[in-house]
């Protein structure tokens, strides 16, 4: 909901940064597996409640996510890298709630809720980015495939990871909230694809 804008707020310090990067022969995929490799390590932090260390390894990673694909704009995007980035996105979004699953038993069914409702809405956007691909739609910017907006993005995401950090106490209302949102995006991106599905 939020990503467009603050794209606009984050990309050009990026963008610098990442062609000083790729001129240095800095590689995007190796940004991309080093941002993946930082989940098992924000799973463990949170789950040993090192709340502290979680949220300073969630703040590299998205740095990494963030680096990544402005080194990959710089020396030119490949079709692996885009793969590689969605794998090691969902490592992290997965390792968090897992993460808080371990750190005490009460949030086990909300963890487990809410890794359901990010396998759902991964599902429904990958899905949704194939099918559109096939129908003949382009990526409106820059990206590896076709991106399908919702209530429950990026932005939105990190921002409740961070409070879960913050208030691990509230982790059961927080992730119920953050669930709820999931299913509206999912619930939105069903009816993108019908319509796209209807006028194919």
């Amino acid at each position: 909901m939020f990503d467009t804008l603050l794209r606009r707020l984050i990309d050009p310090p990026l963008a610098r940064v990442g062609a000083a990067l790729a001129r240095l022969g800095v590689r995007a995929d190796h940004l991309t597996l080093l941002g993946g490799a930082l989940a098992l390590p924000i799973g463990w932090a949170i789950a040993s409640n090192a709340f502290g260390l979680a949220l300073a390894l969630i703040a590299l990673n998205r740095l990494l996510d963030g680096l990544d694909g402005a080194v990959a704009r710089a020396a030119g995007p490949t079709e692996l890298g885009g793969y590689l980035d969605s794998l090691c996105d969902y490592l992290f979004y997965l390792a968090v709630p897992v993460g808080f699953g371990l750190a005490d038993p009460a949030n086990t069914a909300a963890a487990l809720l809410l890794t359901a409702s990010f396998t759902l809405t991964a599902v429904s956007f990958l899905a949704y980015a194939a099918i559109a691909a096939r129908a003949g739609a382009k990526p409106a910017e820059p990206k590896a495939f076709i991106y399908s907006r919702g209530l429950a993005e990026g932005a939105e995401t990190i921002l409740a990871f961070v409070l879960m950090c913050l208030l691990p106490a509230a982790f059961t209302l927080i992730a119920g909230l953050f669930t709820f949102l999931c299913a509206a995006t999912v619930v939105q991106r069903i009816a993108m694809a019908r319509r796209l599905l209807s006028d194919a």
